[in-house]
């Protein structure tokens, strides 16, 4: 039964659509892109290519050796010139993730050295076969959103591996892709497969369906390969993100704030320039922080000062319009165990809170040395139980159900009334993995621990979950780039 009042509309009614994290508020943010414009008119920033130098020079910037200083209306110039929203479709190119306000999608982690074998459990090296099977959960997962390989295959001449990685998940899933690469080559490469899939550079332009991900890890340093990389997305106008990994207290100030402007600071780097190569380039800022665990020599990812400082930059950048790329979902862990449950959990949930636009990360363990499917699929329940916090509570005529307490009493039920059959699927979350039966039952059917199901579901997908597959004629034109690039690397 529906309500019995009459719908009508409010002046002045506040609703919080959606839960988050507002690890800064706006004032705060505006300190921090103050003092990150500060420091790139006043300290500036060390670039290391001659076409980077060229344009900084060209377009205003005061440039000294390798030391540019950039103005900053010039760095407010580029901000407002970047797109504040960027769409990516999936492989068919119907539109899949809207990258704009507080939008929030899942991914994988990416360049694990190791990897555990998700049939066997050995820890070896990567293989393609992996990426493939990565690629086939990201497709069979309902709370990924897009895919990235899960390590560099080793069993693959260096030179063209990102590109066999590409095509390993190319062909493994429809969804969007994050693509990084050793080189500017395998990216011209990864482009030209992606086109070619698309039907042409031009409609993968308009409906891209890969994100290339280029990556600095110094405090103010932009080496010659980033700014190659940049350059080229940008004259080629495919969305790439620019990352910067730093470590507080080590390539970073100890302090989060300050962590967050040295990585503003990088970030506005990134933006400027490919704004300068092709005004409304499509650019994502963000990456991933960390901390200098000193006393076990390593650099964790399961801190929460990670989750903390990673919220803050997201926060940071959609005050300033950009879209953002953060992380979750890792754990230090060396096994499926409860330290591993603990952490993916807590940082997924920051990061969706957080309202980051690419949350990616999940699937890594070890400070991120060992990729593991099982978290990843783990990690999977875990989006489930976060997307339906960030839904929050919907509050409308209907919802109020005023009508149906009415009709149903005091004392009385609910079951069998229209208005629970109605909502019951669409309020309420549903588990995968997570186990809800009654001692009993759950004895009857095998006594299993939640490592166990996640080992199990894992399996089944790589075992029975068929991707769509790309036509022979595409594939024909994806091999034969490989094969052009291989002949040229050898």
């Amino acid at each position: 039964m529906t309500t019995t009042r009459s719908m009508y509309t409010r002046a002045n009614y506040d609703v919080y659509q959606t839960t988050m994290w507002q690890m800064l508020s706006d004032d705060q943010c505006e300190e921090i892109f103050f003092t990150a414009l500060e420091l790139l008119e006043r300290t500036g920033a060390e670039v290391f290519h001659k076409e980077a130098l060229d344009l900084f020079d060209k377009h205003g910037c005061w440039v000294e050796g390798n030391r540019v200083r950039i103005p900053s209306a010039i760095s407010q110039w580029a901000v407002r010139t970047a797109p504040s929203r960027i769409t990516l479709c999936n492989r068919n190119g119907k539109r899949a993730l809207l990258l704009e306000t507080n939008n929030v999608y899942f991914g994988p982690g990416h360049n694990n050295s190791l990897i555990i074998d998700p049939l066997t459990g050995e820890v070896r090296k990567p293989l393609k076969t992996d990426v493939a099977a990565t690629a086939r959960v990201c497709d069979g997962l309902k709370n990924i959103d897009f895919a990235m390989s899960n390590g560099v295959p080793t069993d693959i001449n260096p030179e063209v591996a990102d590109v066999h990685a590409f095509e390993a998940l190319v062909t493994n899933t429809t969804k969007p892709i994050l693509q990084g690469a050793a080189s500017v080559e395998q990216f011209e490469a990864i482009v030209e497969i992606a086109a070619a899939v698309a039907g042409g550079l031009v409609e993968l332009q308009k409906n891209p369906f890969v994100v290339l991900y280029v990556e600095t890890n110094e405090s103010l340093v932009h080496s010659e390969d980033a700014m190659k990389k940049v350059i080229f997305a940008a004259k080629n106008k495919i969305p790439f993100i620019y990352g910067t990994n730093l470590i507080a207290g080590n390539t970073a100030p100890a302090t989060p704030a300050g962590a967050i402007v040295v990585a503003l600071a990088n970030a506005l780097v990134g933006i400027t320039l490919a704004q300068f190569v092709q005004k409304g380039a499509p650019v994502l800022a963000g990456g991933l922080f960390t901390i200098e665990d000193t006393e076990n020599e390593i650099t964790p990812l399961g801190a929460p000062e990670i989750s903390l400082m990673c919220a803050g930059m997201a926060n940071a950048l959609h005050y300033l319009g950009i879209p953002s790329l953060s992380f979750g979902g890792s754990s230090d862990s060396k096994m499926s165990d409860a330290q591993m449950g603990l952490e993916t959990a807590f940082s997924i949930l920051h990061a969706g809170m957080s309202g980051a636009n690419l949350v990616h990360g999940c699937g890594q363990m070890e400070h991120g040395l060992t990729g593991s499917l099982e978290q990843l699929v783990m990690g999977d329940e875990v989006m489930g139980m976060t997307r339906r916090m960030m839904r929050g509570i919907e509050v409308n005529e209907e919802r109020l159900a005023r009508g149906v307490v009415d009709v149903v009493s005091p004392g009385g039920h609910y079951l069998g009334e229209e208005h629970t059959l109605k909502y019951f699927r669409k309020e309420f979350w549903w588990p995968t993995v997570i186990n809800r039966l009654r001692i009993d039952d759950w004895t009857a059917n095998g006594a299993k621990t939640l490592g166990q199901r996640v080992k199990e579901k894992t399996q089944n997908i790589i075992k029975t979950h068929q991707p769509e597959q790309l036509t022979e004629e595409k594939m024909a034109k994806v091999n034969e780039i490989i094969k052009k690039l291989e002949a040229e690397a050898n």
